[in-house]
Order: structure tokens, then C-alpha cells, then sequence
């Protein structure tokens, strides 16, 4: 029976606060009043954040920026659905930004975020180091498996760190978005395997040909849709998901990683 690596296996969920740090091409500059206002490379967004409830600490001027989402009249926790941007006539289509060495393009989305989410930076690393640490024990790259893989920043980081990537996303438009990025950061030749699938039907897929992964990372939106029509909903359908990832990880697992952003609940609720 193979030891489980139990380095960092922890008994009881320790709540932590994780920065995202090292960004130059990132930056939070103010927030207040139900918004955020960031920078995105050389230009800069107001974007709706519910949570921000105390009032700016810079002045009018300062939040005049080249994109402004203005969210629809769904319900708050849906802002994401309905709204639109106002964009300066100046702001490219997209534009280069950079985090780690790794060059990748940013733009406006219909779904009020820039392609990618800065916040999750900390997970690379986390991941990053954990793919590394396998392959100086077991010499070989570690099977990672990225589910709801969007526009593939993390799939790309983790196989920058050395590890054999399958990228599934149910999305062609999000695969398309992920080889846009894989080739600006010149990763054409990156053991990644790019998969447009619906995330639940593609695990049980692989349990049934008994494969395994040594890592999943997971971002699964609140709601969504499959390339044939299937449904997501993570009330529903997240622990069945998960049943499922549980299944496929390998005899050494190095990290199963969730992010669960899209839902208003305690950390603890995942647990």
C-alpha cells in the first residue's frame, strides 16, 4: 500500500486569509458604495461588489475609468447576468497582462469579470508548489486535472510549475479563450489536453475508465449549462461532483482545491 503524503493534511479546516500578492499588473485601487474600482494592466474598471459597504476613500476623479459594468435588474447575488459594460472607445478588444512570468490576455466579459480573477492567485502558487514537490518525490509530472477550467490561467501556471494538465471546460467559447491564452504565453508545446466537455459527465466518464489524477482544481459557477444541454446547479449537483473527483484521485494525492466564490456562504459550509 503507497504512504499516503500527509505533509500538509491537516485534522481540523483552518480558516486563513490568503493576499494576492505580486501583482504588477493587478491592483484593487479604492472601493465603497456597492463598487470596486482596479486596475488591469494599464487601464482601469469599476466593477459592482456588493460587499463593499463603507464609502470610497478616493475622490470623483479618480474612478472616471475606461470600463464601468453596470449590472442588471436581477436579483443581487445574479448582478453577473443581464448587465453590460460602458467602455472607453480607446480600450483594445483585449490586452496583454502578466503574473509569474506567465503572459496571458485580459478583456471585458459579458459576465463582469476580465477573463481571468486575480484573487486566485494565491491557488497557483499553492498548487504550483505542491506540483513541484511531487515531482522531486516520485520523478515524474504530476496528472492534474482542472475542472470549469474557464480561460486556463491556472491550467497554464500549473503545467508552467511541471505538471500534465487536462483542462475541461463545457464551454467552446471558454476552450477557444484558453488557447488564445496558451499561445500568448507561448506554451503551444505545454503537456495540456484541452477537453470541452460538461464537468460531471467527463468524471464519470473517467471513472469508468479507471483513470486517476494526482491533483483536481475545481471553480464551478452557480449555475450553467453543458455542450448538450445539460445543467448545472452547485446546490444540487456540487457534492455528487465531488463524490465523483474523490473517485478518480490517485494512491498520492497532492491536493484537491475548490473555490466556491459564486455562492453567499461560510468557508465552513464546504467542509
Amino acid at each position: 500500500m503507497t504512504k499516503p503524503e500527509t505533509d500538509d493534511v491537516i485534522s481540523q479546516p483552518q480558516p486563513r486569509l490568503l493576499a494576492a500578492a505580486d501583482w504588477a499588473d493587478y491592483e484593487l485601487l479604492d472601493s465603497g458604495n456597492g463598487l470596486k474600482l482596479e486596475r488591469f494592466g494599464r487601464y482601469s474598471f469599476v466593477r459592482p461588489e456588493p460587499q463593499a459597504m463603507w464609502a470610497p476613500r478616493l475622490g470623483a476623479d479618480a474612478w472616471n475609468a475606461d470600463g464601468r459594468f453596470v449590472p442588471g435588474q436581477g436579483r443581487a447575488e445574479d448582478d453577473e447576468e443581464g448587465g453590460g459594460w460602458t467602455l472607453s472607445p480607446d480600450l483594445p478588444e483585449a490586452w496583454q497582462v502578466g503574473y509569474d512570468g506567465l503572459r496571458f490576455l485580459a478583456r471585458p466579459t459579458p459576465f463582469r469579470h476580465l477573463g481571468f480573477f486575480p484573487e486566485q492567485a494565491p491557488h497557483w502558487r499553492w498548487c504550483a508548489a505542491r506540483i513541484a514537490g511531487f515531482a522531486a518525490r516520485h520523478g515524474r509530472r504530476p496528472r492534474v486535472l482542472n475542472l470549469f477550467a474557464y480561460s486556463g490561467i491556472a491550467s497554464l501556471h500549473a503545467a508552467q510549475a511541471g505538471a500534465e494538465v487536462t483542462h475541461v471546460d463545457a464551454s467552446k467559447k471558454a476552450i477557444a479563450q484558453a488557447f488564445e491564452n496558451r499561445d500568448t504565453a507561448g506554451m503551444q508545446d505545454a503537456p495540456i489536453r484541452f477537453i470541452t466537455e460538461d464537468a460531471t459527465r467527463f468524471v464519470e466518464r473517467e471513472i469508468r475508465r479507471g483513470r486517476s489524477y494526482d491533483g483536481i482544481i475545481l471553480d464551478p459557477p452557480k449555475y450553467g449549462r453543458g455542450p448538450k444541454g445539460e445543467r448545472w446547479r452547485i446546490e444540487t449537483d456540487l457534492v455528487p461532483l465531488l463524490d465523483g473527483c474523490r473517485q478518480i484521485l490517485s494512491d498520492t494525492p497532492r491536493f484537491l482545491l475548490l473555490t466556491i466564490y459564486a455562492i453567499r456562504a461560510s468557508s465552513q459550509a464546504a467542509h
